[in-house]
């Protein structure tokens, strides 16, 4: 039954985000919803890596964690928890969840697993798709495809919040859809009331990265104070009928939430503030406005929003080679000459084992690794020397690594620290769909309460 007021909690802004501050809400927060948002744009290509190594592998590395957490204090309390941290593996997630219900002594929850994002085979079958930043069909990445997933929309969540899903674990859904999915449950809004959908869309995209709203970026001393950042809380939305939103956070919690926090938080990856794209709406931010109602409390209207377009979009992961990297740290007088010296040391060193990479970049981190190596600077006390290299042979990117910690004891002096890694590449482009290629499915796992 629809409510005249809800409270949706955000608790998490990303993948590896801290935990403690989900279960400050749970406990204190009075929320009615808690959404855990934990997908970068590479996340689902590198877990589809994983799922492929191992099928009950796939979900985002901290699910059980954060469930083991979260679970005891909201099954008690009916919180409902919406996620996507199935990532490529939403159904092993919902079975995850539940199996920790069970070794916490709880009643196992009913866990609504979304499917229907992945939408690789038909990135095969359709090769003439045009990518999004240059308009070359999607062909090219074919033999190199890693995954491709299609941002579902809030549709979906309140689909599965309506079959009386205590949780709800999905794959590759848009960030504010998430918090607009538990809108349309706990509130009976209509699909198609855009005034609604663009307050709620807005709202979502606020809470998304948790923190962000909180002052967590926006702490810049001394002009940009936040009180209590090491407990910063993250913020609810309290939404009513009518589309009216209030954020908040937990009384007594660190950071702050106010006009300036929003506001910067607002134009967070907004490319066109007049046409923010999104699976459920294109939302209008033009007029929207921010008012203080309190000590951390801001009210929010103003949003607007027309029709959802007619195909979604699909972010395409694909193999892009290998980075071999090294670091190796000098102190003292001339630690930068020393550090320049390695450089040609390291370059000559892979030319005469003949390995040749389209792109190396050399960092002389705390000189020039932001702004680039610009003339009349201090000499530093201290350097750390980085070079990393893209290329797509594996041996030539373990060989950077593994010269520059040579460096060590094969000069020059005062060499110290050395680190070397390879990590594979996963390239993104992107791509519209027609939304009648995408189908998406839910499967409860376990009996809902």
């Amino acid at each position: 039954m629809a409510k005249h007021r809800i409270r949706v909690g955000a608790g998490s802004g990303f993948s590896d985000d801290r935990f403690e501050p989900a279960l400050e809400l749970a406990r204190h927060g009075d929320i009615d919803y808690l959404v855990f948002e934990c997908l970068a744009e590479r996340t689902i290509a590198r877990e589809t890596l994983a799922r492929l190594k191992n099928p009950q592998a796939g979900y985002t590395p901290y699910l059980v964690d954060r469930m083991r957490l979260v679970l005891p204090e909201c099954l008690r309390r009916g919180i409902r928890i919406v996620t996507n941290m199935g990532a490529a593996n939403p159904v092993a997630a919902a079975r995850a969840i539940r199996a920790e219900a069970l070794e916490l002594g709880l009643a196992a929850p009913g866990v609504a697993a979304v499917i229907g994002d992945d939408v690789t085979e038909i990135i095969r079958a359709n090769p003439q798709l045009r990518l999004l930043d240059n308009g070359e069909p999607v062909e090219s990445l074919l033999p190199r495809l890693a995954a491709a997933n299609a941002y579902l929309g809030a549709d979906v969540i309140n689909e599965a919040l309506c079959r009386n899903a205590q949780v709800v674990v999905t794959g590759r859904v848009a960030d504010p859809s998430l918090f607009l999915g538990c809108m349309l449950h706990g509130l009976g809004w209509s699909y198609d009331d855009y005034p609604r959908l663009a307050a709620g869309t807005f709202a979502g995209h606020l809470l998304e990265c948790a923190a962000q709203l909180t002052g967590g970026c926006f702490a810049d001393l001394p002009r940009k104070f936040v009180p209590d950042m090491a407990r910063i809380g993250f913020p609810y939305a309290d939404v009513d009928a009518a589309g009216n939103v209030s954020f908040g956070k937990v009384d007594g919690s660190g950071g702050r939430l106010d006009v300036a926090t929003c506001t910067e938080q607002a134009l967070y990856e907004m490319h066109d503030p007049a046409n923010y794209i999104t699976p459920d709406c294109v939302l209008d931010i033009t007029q929207a406005e921010f008012r203080q109602a309190g000590n951390d409390r801001v009210d929010m209207h103003g949003a607007q929003a027309r029709a959802r377009t007619p195909t979604y979009k699909v972010v395409v992961g694909y193999h892009d080679g290998w980075i071999g990297e090294g670091e190796v740290g000098y102190a003292g007088p001339n630690a930068l000459g020393r550090a320049r010296m390695s450089e040609q040391i390291v370059r000559e060193r892979l030319a005469l084992r003949s390995y040749s990479y389209p792109e190396i970049r050399v960092d002389y981190i705390g000189v020039s690794s932001l702004h680039g190596d610009l003339p009349g600077r201090p000499e530093p006390y201290e350097v750390r020397l980085r070079v990393a290299a893209r290329t797509a042979d594996r041996k030539a990117a373990e060989a950077v690594g593994f010269e520059v910690r040579t460096l060590n004891v094969n000069g020059p002096a005062g060499g110290g620290g050395g680190t070397q890694s390879v990590r594979q590449v996963i390239g993104v482009r992107s791509l519209l769909l027609p939304r009648e290629y995408v189908r998406p499915e839910i499967i409860m796992e376990g009996a809902p309460a």
